[in-house]
């Protein structure tokens, strides 16, 4: 079970934040001309590639020595959770959707380049999810969980292939039915309510202790 908590915060979180995500939108672009198992195969190294790295270097920070490090580190985690979580519910700033619209411009420029398809979507989905919030929240779940790496990067690993096998296969589905808008309501209240589990349980146990 301790390995299974871990996994499944990853696999929820990114699978719920990846659906309608800039990266996925360009993963259901290469739908139509390259095979299913090599998309997901380059999301597959993609995803390894960022969120292994932000999983591993949280891990790293989370081994630092001495006590009072530990608790507040521990405390800043959750608390982050909370902070992207609620920042979601603020109204977008016309510069932060330049910078987003700046980076979705690069990647589609990137698309074009005649590279192979799995490296092309991995280099993507590299690119793309550096600096956002489910690569934020693969760092900050490295530091609650040190102990339990590959558990974390298996679940946001496996929690971008569904994310996207349901945009590849459900495209129009996803499209019609499943706005951007509810996706990113759904990812911001998840991201809450695992803040809030994980500063009542430190709570509780430094109240213990």
């Amino acid at each position: 079970m301790e390995l299974l908590y871990p996994f499944f915060i990853a696999f929820t979180l990114i699978f719920f934040s990846e659906l309608g995500d800039k990266t996925q939108l360009l993963v259901l672009s290469f739908s139509s001309k390259n095979k299913a198992k090599n998309i997901l195969l380059g999301v597959a190294i993609g995803t390894f590639l960022s969120h292994g790295f932000a999983i591993l270097f949280g891990s790293n920070v989370a081994y630092f020595s001495g006590e009072n490090f530990q608790f507040y580190l521990k405390l800043f985690t959750y608390f982050s959770f909370l902070l992207f979580g609620l920042i979601g519910f603020l109204p977008k700033k016309n510069k932060n959707h330049t910078t987003s619209s700046n980076k979705s411009t690069f990647l589609q420029k990137f698309c074009n380049l005649k590279l192979n398809c799995i490296v092309l979507i991995a280099i993507c989905i590299l690119v793309g999810e550096l600096g956002d919030k489910t690569f934020l929240a693969s760092l900050s779940l490295g530091i609650q969980y040190p102990d339990f790496k590959i558990s974390l990067i298996l679940g946001a690993i496996l929690g971008m292939i569904a994310s996207n096998s349901v945009a590849i296969f459900c495209g129009k589905l996803i499209g019609n039915r499943l706005k951007p808008a509810i996706m990113e309501l759904v990812s911001n209240i998840l991201f809450i309510i695992f803040g809030l589990i994980g500063l009542i349980s430190f709570c509780i146990i430094n109240t213990k202790t």
